[in-house]
């Protein structure tokens, strides 16, 4: 069996006992912790529905041409006035939503979350998880 913590991040030789972390603490912790990375999956969703609008006002603009082609341009002119160079939420485009997401809420909450991380654990990240880690290998090591 290997060391418990090998292959392991920059934290690796970071035994999570010696943190000195109260329960409510490590709770606390944990729950920014995981609240964190649902702010990263809304994120990377967001990323997808940009993509996917993208995709779409491509079509929608070839759907214009085809219009044109088939001898209706008012409905192609419609596309080209009013739905193509709209935005997708208050006449903003949806790499502004993107650009504002992470710029804003994504990074202040990340910054929030490593400085509540480096008072109460040192910086550690995966407090729970690690100890998590350290007791089933025990654990395994201990049935051999």
């Amino acid at each position: 069996m290997t060391d418990i913590d090998s292959n392991a991040g920059p934290d690796a030789d970071v035994d999570p006992d010696d943190l000195s972390l109260s329960d409510a603490e490590q709770e606390a912790l944990h729950e920014l912790q995981l609240s964190i990375e649902h702010v990263h999956r809304a994120y990377g969703t967001l990323l997808e529905f940009h993509h996917e609008l993208g995709h779409a006002m491509g079509r929608m603009s070839d759907a214009e041409e085809r219009l044109r082609e088939a001898d209706h341009e008012e409905w192609a002119d419609e596309l080209r006035d009013d739905h193509l160079p709209a935005g997708a939420i208050s006449d903003q485009w949806t790499f502004e939503l993107v650009e504002e997401f992470s710029n804003e809420f994504l990074e202040e909450v990340d910054e929030f979350e490593a400085s509540v991380r480096d008072e109460l654990a040192d910086g550690v990240d995966h407090v729970t998880e690690r100890q998590q880690k350290r007791r089933l290998r025990e654990r395994a090591e201990g049935d051999e």
